[in-house]
């Protein structure tokens, strides 16, 4: 309802020279809709002036003609505290059903304001019968699925957010929706943000949640359909369907690079290797990086080019992208392995890279990314290395096969340096001199060790914190035992005693972060684990006051939430 809001505030700003403004708007603008689609409406009210008095409330358009399945308002004022000057903005949104196909009209809405009446210009849309009609169980009516986009006009394979909500006039509906599938067609990718249920929005007779958040790409240009997001109500026979939502997808500008490819976002392009020298004929990781934002999910990466000088296989793509509502970010590396053919300077070249930036409406060419290694022989690095550097090399061969059990030598081993380091050098001798001395006291005590007869050690009682202390150290429960009795409860239907054996596991974590409420621990939660862990845990208290005075339990809900449960304690346990 919010980002509706800011929409059709925009929409006003032209407007904004006078005192009243009246607006009723389908969502998008669209007029062409299917049997099945939900029309949603969208009427706005301001009224700006401190003199306005409205003498008569808002008349809505004849609704007899569609089914009423959702309604809600939002109101807003606005206060210039110098002046006095006062907006009231008020938006009222309707959720509506067709009742039949053909043309249909959405008469005026009007309102008197300072004895002047106000109202708004009819208007029609169109109802194409569907394809095909998906029947739901009646006993489940009146429970609706809508997707809502945030910008329904975009550039191809720029992303745009969708936000998909439940509306039901009964809130233990809300629960019983499950296994969300969204739709798969090849015009278009979808990548979900997050599946994590909202808090219930009660909107007058019908209350709304926010089931899934979720980003859709368009593969292709022009105008695309997407297909209902569908789920099940309880159990697999009972099966509900959302509206078809249109998509306006704009073609890229034609004066694109020569080897523009896919990328539409913001990208940066880097090429790096590991390793101090290169030998011929001896593997060398070159990785190429791309970072920054946009569709990562089917973006061309820019290979390296064949050459002469060296032989390369194929990469290992390494992917670290995350998906917010800003849309997908992070990097993708592509490690490649590189044998370098002959001595001397070896250039690595990159394929050209270019991008498209729809936030500045461009084109952004990074052009190829080049590398220089300097390959050597290996007689030419042997020739190289000193007598000292010999000896290290000599030393680190020792250390690295022959370990003893008093010092662990394996991790002494001297980096090859171009200069000589002295230091180490000595280092290494007296390393070896004492890991022999060590080798030899450890002989000489075990030996004696068994010529000796074991004694008892007198038990050290200490004092008595420290025996308290002790005690409970032994006393400590383990919530894995809380999760076996849960799961026995569960399976016996013994949920009152379920939900109380819960309570006393979330009590057991609030003493381990010595908290006395579970307010208290969601602060101490979001100050060591995060915001994102701390707002699970909220959701899930949320889930469980729900369901524990739920008037009937559903053991598939049950078994969701024990796993929920599971998952989170066992994270933010101690």
């Amino acid at each position: 309802m919010r980002k509706i809001y800011n929409i059709l505030l925009i929409l006003t700003a032209v407007f904004s020279y006078g005192q009243v403004n009246l607006i009723v708007e389908t969502e998008n603008n669209t007029r062409d809709f299917r049997e099945n689609d939900e029309v949603i409406v969208n009427i706005l009210l301001e009224v700006a002036g401190k003199d306005m008095v409205q003498q008569t409330p808002l008349r809505m358009f004849d609704t007899s003609k569609f089914d009423v399945i959702a309604n809600g308002s939002d109101q807003n004022t606005f206060i210039d505290s110098k002046t006095g000057f006062r907006v009231n903005r008020t938006l009222y949104q309707y959720v509506l059903r067709p009742k039949r196909t053909g043309k249909i009209k959405v008469g005026s809405a009007s309102v008197i304001i300072n004895e002047k009446l106000y109202y708004t210009e009819p208007f029609d849309i169109f109802i194409v019968e569907s394809d095909k009609k998906i029947i739901v169980d009646k006993n489940f009516d009146d429970v609706y699925l809508n997707v809502e986009l945030g910008e329904s006009e975009v550039y191809k394979n720029q992303p745009t957010v969708a936000v998909l909500r439940a509306y039901s006039k009964n809130f233990d509906n809300f629960r019983k929706v499950r296994n969300i599938r969204f739709p798969n067609q090849d015009n278009i990718n979808i990548r979900q943000i997050s599946h994590t249920k909202s808090e219930i929005e009660p909107a007058g007779n019908m209350a709304s949640q926010i089931l899934a958040v979720f980003l859709i790409y368009p593969k292709e240009a022009g105008r695309l359909e997407l297909a209902p997001v569908s789920a099940n109500l309880s159990s697999d026979k009972h099966r509900i369907v959302s509206n078809k939502v249109k998509l306006r997808v704009k073609s890229l500008p034609k004066n694109s690079p020569a080897d523009y490819k896919n990328a539409v976002g913001k990208f940066d392009v880097n090429l790096t290797y590991t390793g101090e020298k290169v030998e011929v004929e001896k593997p060398v990781n070159v990785s190429v990086k791309i970072s920054g934002e946009g569709n990562f999910g089917n973006l061309n990466l820019p290979k390296i080019k064949e050459s002469p000088d060296y032989s390369v296989f194929s990469p290992k793509i390494i992917r670290n992208t995350t998906s917010s509502k800003a849309g997908v970010k992070g990097d993708v590396i592509a490690n490649y392995v590189i044998v370098p053919k002959k001595a001397g300077p070896i250039t690595i070249i990159t394929e050209n890279f270019s991008y498209f930036d729809p936030a500045a409406n461009e084109y952004v060419d990074l052009g190829v990314k080049s590398l220089v290694l300097d390959a050597f022989t290996h007689n030419e690095i042997l020739a190289a290395r000193s007598p000292l550097e010999r000896v290290n090399e000599y030393t680190n061969t020792v250390l690295e096969t022959v370990d003893n059990p008093v010092i662990k030598t394996t991790g002494l081993k001297v980096k090859e340096k171009k200069a000589l380091n002295w230091s180490a050098f000595w280092i290494n001798l007296g390393v070896l001199f004492l890991a022999f001395l060590g080798f030899l006291l450890f002989r000489g005590y075990k030996r004696r060790n068994r010529e000796k007869k074991s004694t008892v050690q007198p038990l050290n009682l200490g004092s008595v914190a420290e025996t308290e202390n002790q005690i409970r150290a032994g006393q400590k429960t383990d919530i894995n035992d809380y999760f076996a009795f849960m799961t026995t409860l569960k399976d016996s239907g013994d949920y009152e005693r379920f939900f109380g054996t819960m309570e006393e596991l979330d009590q057991e974590v609030q003493k381990q972060y010595e908290v006395n409420s579970v307010a208290d621990l969601r602060v101490s939660l979001e100050k060591n684990s995060g915001q994102q862990v701390a707002e699970e845990y909220r959701s899930l208290q949320h889930q469980i006051q729900i369901e524990r005075y739920a008037p009937v339990h559903t053991p598939e809900y049950i078994n969701d939430l024990l796993d929920n449960a599971v998952n989170l304690y066992t994270q933010i346990s101690k």
